[in-house]
């Protein structure tokens, strides 16, 4: 796939204003440099902190990786959207036929400025999006329960209400890791183009049984 034009979000918040950029290359990726809100804290770690981990993304396939940026281009949150990896089980249903919300992360200070909800509907703005399944997997142990301030349920429905209006619904499957925990969510969104065969291979896929 030719990288699509980027789409654009401007937001204003307390701290001075974000763009917020999809598609973004890894050449772009190389000129900016993380906000020092992201790293370890007490009891959280951030899903990516180095640079060069959003720039291997953004060289997949298919990817598409958006910033939240702010002056001295600096990221301020985060956005990747890419095939999963090859030895997870998502990866079975075909080439190209399933791609993973792989992280959204919005710095500490700016997670009441609706940001995280542009990063999402930048994601989702991919000109293959109803050609595949697009699905996320939410494991409890990696939420910043202690930034938030909330409970892992609350956690677990705030993420639900940030997904569903883009047309995700949580599924059931029995993948061991997410089946860890109750907390722990599975959702998925299936585009208007997959085929009904598709369809039910994903549905097999969910639950490892072989049609």
């Amino acid at each position: 796939m030719n990288v699509p034009n980027p789409k654009e979000i401007l937001r204003s918040t307390p701290a001075g204003t974000v763009l917020i950029r999809s598609f973004c290359t890894p050449e772009q990726i190389r000129a900016y440099r993380f906000s020092e809100q992201f790293g370890i804290h007490a009891q959280y770690k951030s899903i990516f902190t180095r640079r060069e981990t959003l720039e291997k993304h953004a060289a997949q396939a298919d990817a598409n990786v958006v910033l939240a940026l702010m002056e001295e281009r600096q990221i301020v949150g985060f956005g990747v959207f890419s095939q999963p990896d090859p030895d997870e089980r998502w990866a079975a249903l075909g080439e190209g036929m399933m791609m993973e919300v792989k992280a959204v992360e919005v710095g500490r200070n700016l997670r009441s400025c609706r940001i995280a909800g542009d990063l999402v509907r930048l994601m989702i703005s991919h000109p293959r999006i109803e050609e595949m399944i697009a699905y996320l997997v939410g494991y409890s142990w990696t939420w910043d329960l202690d930034g938030s301030g909330l409970t892992a349920q609350q956690y677990r429905n705030m993420l639900i209400h940030l997904f569903s209006p883009h047309g995700f619904v949580e599924l059931q499957t029995n993948e061991p890791n997410i089946c860890l925990k109750p907390e722990n969510l599975f959702m998925g969104r299936v585009g208007s183009g997959v085929s009904d065969s598709v369809r039910q291979g994903f549905k097999w896929l969910r639950f490892g049984v072989s049609p």
